[in-house]
């Protein structure tokens, strides 16, 4: 079975891939499109990451059965061009929740601690000379309260670290939590009450914009914005405007509303912003638990079982016709 892993994959991956034995995963890096539409024509399985699955790229691969998600959510693949097609679909989520929280905390302790601006005045032999205001604007996350916004696996992973290092956490959550370790509040008393408001919900057109700058405008003076969930939740130019005006101390972000990110925004010139290319989820750790989906629905799909994790569930196979008696 021949896979196709459309990504940007270095050596150290690379050689991870190449021990799999089901499925044959060919590499294909995302810039290199006549090479991909080459490999994916014999290709029963495309293993997506970042570039969006689109109904010309279902149309382009007649022998595809499966597209593997490696990640959480399907928003970025055509899911009525698969259907339509008999293709199916699955995700894997769980396997980056350890990565993401980690990636969180440390995007929160990033801009507390106005990591970027110290590293830079450091490498220009200016470490000492910094301007006063930036270690007098840094802060622990001690005594802070930190809102967060959702309260799936990554927020719940975050509480017993947060209340470790002496935070107060409350959460946001769409749905009543009465077993929750910590106190669950309205969407508006958390944006106006929390020190840092931390996002974790899917992009939805409910979502879309959740924090524009009338949200923005009720966050505390010198709070701290973190996304590491969806970049459509958050009003880009509203956040640079706030940063820039100083309401807001910070903003650590490692998601976009375009992605990827090719061209200088506001943001960019925010000293106060602690920027990442949507690769919190990525750790050697992520692919090992990546891998073993991979495997394991690569063998359900050759033996027509039902996937882990559908999305799009796989054609059923007809029944075969029973063989007739012979006639004596």
């Amino acid at each position: 079975m021949k896979a196709v892993l459309h990504f940007n994959a270095g050596q150290r991956l690379r050689a991870r891939l190449a021990e799999v034995a089901l499925p044959r995963i060919t590499v294909v890096g995302e810039q290199d499109e006549a090479r991909f539409l080459a490999e994916i024509r014999d290709a029963e399985v495309l293993l997506q990451v970042f570039k969006p699955v689109t109904a010309a790229t279902i149309a382009a691969a007649p022998k595809l059965r499966l597209i593997q998600k490696i990640g959480t959510g399907a928003h970025t693949i055509d899911l009525e061009a698969a259907q339509e097609a008999g293709v199916a679909v699955a995700d894997m989520p769980g396997t980056s929740t350890q990565a993401v929280a980690e990636h969180t905390l440390a995007l929160m302790l990033a801009v507390l601690r106005r990591v970027g601006v110290l590293d830079a005045a450091t490498r220009m032999a200016r470490g000492w000379n910094v301007a006063p205001e930036v270690p007098e604007s840094s802060g622990e996350i001690a005594g802070r309260t930190v809102g967060l916004v959702g309260f799936g696996a990554i927020p719940q992973r975050l509480v017993p670290v947060l209340k470790a290092l002496g935070a107060e956490v409350i959460f946001y959550s769409r749905s009543q939590r009465s077993d929750a370790p910590v106190r669950q509040v309205s969407l508006g008393e958390l944006i106006s009450t929390a020190d840092i408001v931390s996002l974790h919900l899917p992009a939805t057109p409910e979502t879309r914009h959740l924090i524009d700058t009338e949200a923005l405008g009720r966050m505390k003076p010198g709070a701290i914005l973190i996304n590491t969930a969806r970049g459509e939740l958050v009003d880009e130019a509203a956040l640079a405007a706030k940063l820039r005006s100083g309401h807001l101390a910070g903003a650590g972000l490692d998601v976009f509303e375009d992605e990827p990110v090719r061209e200088p925004r506001p943001l960019m010139l925010c000293s106060g912003a602690v920027l990442t290319p949507h690769i919190a989820w990525l750790t050697p750790e992520t692919v090992t638990r990546s891998l073993e989906v991979i495997a394991e629905n690569c063998r359900r799909l050759a033996g027509n079982q039902p996937l882990l994790h559908e999305v799009v569930p796989a054609p059923v196979a007809p029944e075969p016709e029973p063989t007739p008696a012979p006639v004596t």
